[in-house]
């Protein structure tokens, strides 16, 4: 209490001191814009005996308003822990809560679980299904791989993989079944470039084949698009590249050919009849 009363009776000390010191000093002038005057302002020329306990104040040192013993939490910032089956007297004790036999005394019932009634789970009716054949394919437009290869980071002469893509940060790092070669900026294509990628866009082919260049739809499997992207992995542990693996029947009117592991760096010319076909018109 008396902690809490400090500051206030300070401050009126202080007050009354500087008030009876101005008063009794002569030719000396204080500054009226403020009550509370400095204890180093409170100076007499000639002070009398009977200031002697009012000039005390001056060796008053500042008091700090903080202490640890002061430091409290806020009301309802902590929340003691519910301590179960510690006697009668806490309303816990015995049963802990659970009350007397029955299944939700003896024991937890699986998530879900209603009493044996239909669970809302099954109350639901299914909407819609998921494709198990469904493709996931990271979209690259022309025009990313235009700027970087005006940047140096990307040989043109050379054939751009999907590991070459990977690898200059053109696309992310997780690529789930390959890439697809989008048209976007599709008029900054003004060399011939060869590409090697999963899947490509009409206009994305179109503007390569004018410019000189040349798209080969190519595939890997999961393990196959692995060791192109990620050949270290298998050196580390100790395994041989894998073979290439086949299309399955319902994607082989939608690739090329089957992708070669290592990455490739040179690409293969088109066969006449590889020509014919790409450019036949589907049925």
């Amino acid at each position: 209490m008396l902690r809490r009363r400090l500051p206030s009776l300070l401050s009126t000390s202080l007050f009354n001191a500087s008030t009876i010191v101005s008063s009794k000093c002569v030719g000396t002038k204080f500054p009226s814009s403020s009550p509370f005057l400095p204890l180093h302002s409170l100076q007499c020329a000639n002070p009398s005996p009977t200031l002697k306990g009012i000039w005390a104040v001056d060796r008053v040192r500042a008091y700090s308003l903080l202490s640890l013993n002061d430091l409290r939490d806020n009301k309802g910032a902590r929340k003691q822990k519910k301590r179960k089956g510690r006697g009668i007297g806490s309303g816990l004790g015995k049963t802990a809560g659970r009350g007397h036999k029955g299944q939700k005394a003896r024991g937890t019932m699986k998530f879900g679980f209603e009493g044996g009634q239909t669970p809302l789970r099954r109350r639901m009716p299914k909407r819609g299904f998921k494709n198990p054949f469904s493709l996931t394919f990271q979209p690259v437009g022309l025009g990313k791989i235009a700027k970087l290869i005006n940047a140096g980071k990307i040989d043109s002469s050379e054939l751009i993989t999907m590991k070459t893509l990977k690898d200059v940060g053109a696309i992310g790092k997780q690529i789930k079944d390959g890439v697809r070669l989008m048209g976007r900026g599709a008029d900054e294509i003004k060399w011939p470039i060869h590409f090697e990628v999963s899947r490509a866009t009409v206009r994305a082919k179109e503007a390569v084949e004018a410019a000189g260049g040349s798209v080969r739809r190519v595939y890997y499997n999961k393990l196959g698009l692995q060791a192109l992207l990620k050949p270290e992995w298998f050196e580390k542990k100790g395994r041989l590249l894998p073979k290439a693996a086949r299309p399955p029947p319902k994607q082989r009117d939608k690739v090329d050919s089957i992708g070669r592991l290592p990455a490739p760096t040179k690409p293969i010319p088109f066969l006449p009849e590889e020509k014919e076909a790409a450019f036949a018109p589907s049925v």
